[in-house]
């Protein structure tokens, strides 16, 4: 999966930014999305079962990226207070609990990684480990809306390009 790592970064407010900005983004498009899905259904779902399948995808696409955008709301507060500093900064406050206390105590750094979302500690042996800042829900959930909404945007598509084909003889070729 994609990950940006402090090391990486340039900036050490750069992935908080990417969250808060992907966060007020996506609440936006999810906004979007659900009320184009719902208009969509109400307009045209009585007319055709492909409007209505088309419908249903766009909203599955709201859920996907509703549940993805309330992940890195979960993920944000974390980078937040891994960045903190201070006297008690080590190991990273989002870390604690999260492992036994000798892993724990040998956490130097952390990163996000965007698919799946997650907010991993990494240790001084090169090993790392996943947090539960982000609910166990919320990859699963959008991957499936996801793939559900993409599917459901591309099946009458496909099947109105099937229906438009001419059909054609077997076996015949040019006559001449």
């Amino acid at each position: 999966g994609f990950v940006l790592e402090p090391s990486v970064r340039k900036g050490a407010a750069m992935v908080g930014l990417v969250l808060y900005f992907g966060f007020l983004i996506g609440s936006g498009l999810t906004l979007i999305l659900i009320i184009c899905g719902v208009a969509a259904a109400i307009r045209y779902g009585r007319h055709s079962r492909a409007e209505l399948l088309r419908a249903g995808a766009i909203l599955a696409l709201g859920v996907a990226v509703g549940v993805y955008t309330w992940g890195m709301g979960h993920v944000l507060p974390a980078v937040m207070n891994a960045e903190d500093g201070g006297t008690d900064s080590l190991p990273l406050l989002p870390c604690r609990g999260e492992a036994a206390p000798e892993t724990v105590s040998k956490v130097v750094d952390y990163r996000v990684g965007w698919v799946p979302l997650r907010f991993q500690c990494l240790l001084s042996d090169g090993r790392s480990y996943t947090t539960s800042a982000v609910p166990w829900y919320v990859n699963p959930v959008a991957w499936t809306f996801g793939v559900a909404g993409v599917a459901g945007l591309v099946a009458p598509a496909v099947s109105a390009r099937r229906s438009s084909r001419p059909a054609g003889k077997a076996g015949t070729g040019s006559t001449g």
